[in-house]
């Protein structure tokens, strides 16, 4: 596979043709439902350094492949995503970041919190043409719910007898009664292209401080006040855990506070009439986004259905997706019922 990647790059980038492999470092690929993997030139070229992304066999994509590929050169052209080399139906290359992915404790440091709400007022301000005007929640039902059924109906033989007992339990995620839970759920107000997977890891703090959002395979019409709530959606996950299955999700430490710090730097962004404007659009985001924080359980649980049966990382995924779900509905019954 590093072969074959760096004869792709040796035909895009003229400074890569004279050398060899030994001359670059190849990172170990890393990814959830796909992987990625760094290539950084030991001796001075240009570029110095790119990020492979695989896309080929990705079941659980939202969008189309013309339509995620518009989305990518959209905000690469806004300077949102990296700026793109190379892009088709097996790959994307990339330009390298050089930092980090944040991690959940970066969430409670106000400088991080304020490059991330002007990150996604930029974001919102976009709406790449070709978006499907379907929104999010519902293309998720409609495509992963086939993916989920399949794993939890005519794979159920591959899991353990414990976890099947889970399977039969977790059909209830892809069912017409569940959506309807979902929607419900959902805010008033107008839709708006929304990232939809902003948790800590799809955040990347560069070595100069600058904050940049990565992973855009689910941006499309959605509430923007999921992207507020998604954003903390991780750091209720306990790892390392001595018991089967080895994690749980625990009681989440950020609150108010930090909800509503993210949303008064999201909304310096915007010219607002009076003190009193501003302080009623406030109180409806801070709202609307707590509401918004059961529907990442939702996803999650949803998302982790496929993986199930080829998992990139160490986790039983469908504990996770079962404590997910359950935790949903949970937080769906104190939900109170619409006027």
């Amino acid at each position: 596979m590093k072969k074959r990647i760096f004869k792709l790059c040796q035909s895009l980038f003229p400074d890569w043709k004279a050398l060899s492999a030994s001359d670059f470092e190849f990172d170990d690929p890393k990814g959830f439902s796909t992987f990625t993997m760094g290539i950084r030139a030991r001796v001075p070229v240009h570029p110095p350094a790119v990020l492979y992304r695989q896309l080929q066999g990705k079941e659980n994509a939202i969008l189309d492949f013309e339509t995620e590929k518009d989305v990518f050169l959209t905000l690469g052209e806004q300077s949102i995503a990296a700026h793109c080399y190379y892009y088709d139906k097996s790959c994307r290359i990339e330009a390298f970041y050089q930092g980090r992915s944040l991690n959940a404790e970066d969430l409670f440091e106000p400088d991080n919190l304020r490059q991330i709400a002007n990150q996604l007022y930029r974001f919102h301000q976009l709406m790449p043409p070709t978006l499907p005007q379907k929104m999010f929640f519902e293309m998720l039902h409609d495509k992963w719910g086939s993916l989920a059924r399949r794993v939890l109906v005519d794979e159920i033989a591959s899991f353990p007898a414990a976890e099947q007992v889970l399977c039969a339990e977790l059909r209830e995620i892809y069912s017409e009664s569940t959506l309807a839970k979902v929607m419900q759920c959902l805010p008033q107000g107008e839709l708006c292209f929304c990232h939809n997977d902003t948790y800590h890891g799809n955040i990347m703090k560069l070595d100069s401080g600058e904050i940049k959002l990565l992973d855009f395979e689910f941006s499309c019409l959605n509430y923007k006040v999921y992207d507020f709530s998604n954003l903390f959606a991780e750091t209720v996950m306990r790892h390392q855990q001595a018991e089967y299955p080895y994690f749980r999700i625990a009681e989440p430490e950020f609150g108010d506070r930090e909800l509503g710090m993210l949303i008064n730097f999201y909304m310096d962004n915007v010219d607002f009439e009076t003190p009193e404007t501003r302080g009623r659009e406030f109180d409806r985001l801070l709202r609307d986004t707590r509401a918004m924080l059961m529907m990442s359980d939702y996803k999650y649980a949803m998302a982790a259905l496929p993986l199930a049966l080829n998992p990139i990382q160490k986790i039983r995924f469908i504990p996770y997706a079962y404590q997910r779900l359950q935790k949903f509905f949970a937080a769906f019954d104190q939900v109170e019922p619409r006027s």
